[in-house]
């Protein structure tokens, strides 16, 4: 339980001791805080057993309980002691009207002319972004894990998240350069030396992550739609997230199946979040459409963030963690990609057995905050 949970509950506590006048306003606003709260989830009887010692100083009425009710819910218990409240104030002066808060007000997104500039700048960004990149070395860090499908015999009820296990964790030498493009190199399986070729790797693997899907998503020719979607807030700075769809005839997106030497080319859609100031692009997501359905996974999407990373006192923005998940006909896979001890690429650079025991990416730098008054992300 964080901190400002055991305030809470201190609180509640004290006012057991003692009445606690209170005014109508105030008694709206502590039972909107309870109901929303997201530190402590206070039960019906919680908060009957602390409108108990509540001493109103203002008459409180049938229409501000009404108001009450049509705002947050209200259990019986609290409900019968707020009618209590309401009886033993009749003599007091009438309170002003308790107001709900306005919802907070939209911040409109650019004009269809500003977001054509916007994107036509972001084009010319992800088209020479590889090109950009200086040559690095970095430790890759690969999580994966498995899952009966929920709604299977044993994946539990439909609708329930996954029961998440973990299969291996894979410890990857990634190194990038103009002349030879990404390589991967597996270095440790579960913290052991192994000598197994990452490409010939059983389970789920991917491979071209960092510049090639930004790249084909705003190559000309792959024609891609785009829309506005929200604005948001991600490793703290102000993101514009538009909506975008590539469809199969235009797509190089492909999945294969190795046991059964099986590869095609799906249409996708998804996310594209970029930096509001430098134009530049922080994540995208990727859900794969047009799936056949006798193909044994019905299902990927994927979601690659990118941070500011300082290789040799300059500063790149580069892949910071990465999620595929893919689901089949009863169990689902999901890999986790942290990158990790970015350095200068050099030919006989190498990691060390103690790189993949650096601290992970920390869940609050891939938690993306969407503006209040908005709808939720359509595109994912």
């Amino acid at each position: 339980m964080r901190f400002g949970s055991l305030v809470v509950v201190f609180s509640l506590c004290l006012a057991a001791a003692s009445q606690t006048p209170m005014t109508v306003e105030k008694l709206a606003a502590f039972l909107r805080n309870a109901a929303n709260s997201t530190d402590y989830k206070y039960t019906d009887r919680d908060l009957a057993g602390y409108l108990a010692n509540v001493k109103m100083t203002e008459r409180l009425d049938d229409r501000t309980i009404e108001d009450l009710q049509g705002q947050i819910k209200i259990g019986p218990l609290t409900l019968a002691r707020l009618r209590m409240l309401r009886d033993q104030s009749q003599s007091l002066a009438a309170a002003k009207p308790v107001v709900a808060p306005l919802p907070p007000r939209p911040i409109p997104p650019p004009s269809s002319e500003e977001q054509a500039a916007i994107l036509d700048q972001v084009r010319e960004y992800a088209l020479t972004y590889s090109a950009n990149l200086p040559d690095y070395i970095c430790t890759q860090v690969t999580t994966r894990y498995g899952a009966p499908l929920p709604g299977t015999r044993y994946g539990g009820a439909a609708g329930d998240s996954p029961r998440w296990q973990q299969l291996d964790r894979l410890t990857i030498r990634l190194s990038y350069s103009q002349k030879d493009g990404e390589s991967y190199k597996l270095i440790l399986m579960n913290n052991t030396p192994t000598q197994v070729d990452y490409k010939k790797l059983g389970g789920a693997t991917s491979f071209g992550d960092f510049g090639t899907m930004m790249r084909q998503i705003f190559e000309r020719h792959t024609e891609t739609r785009f829309e506005w979607d929200h604005w948001g807030t991600l490793r703290g700075r102000r993101v514009m997230a538009f909506g975008y769809k590539v469809a199969l005839g235009n797509s190089e997106y492909h999945i294969g199946v190795k046991e059964d030497n099986l590869n095609i080319t799906v249409g996708y859609h998804g996310l594209v979040e970029v930096d509001k100031e430098t134009h530049k692009i922080m994540r995208v997501t990727a859900v794969a459409d047009t799936i056949p359905p006798d193909f044994p996974i019905r299902h990927v999407e994927s979601t690659l963030d990118y941070d500011y990373i300082e290789i040799s006192g300059h500063t790149f923005l580069l892949p910071l963690k990465g999620n595929v998940t893919a689901t089949g006909a009863d169990f689902v896979e999901k890999n986790e990609n942290e990158f990790r001890i970015y350095r200068k690429y050099e030919a006989e650079s190498t990691i060390s057995f103690g790189d993949a025991d650096a601290p992970p990416v920390p869940e609050d730098k891939t938690r993306e905050t969407v503006d209040p008054g908005q709808p939720p992300p359509k595109s994912q």
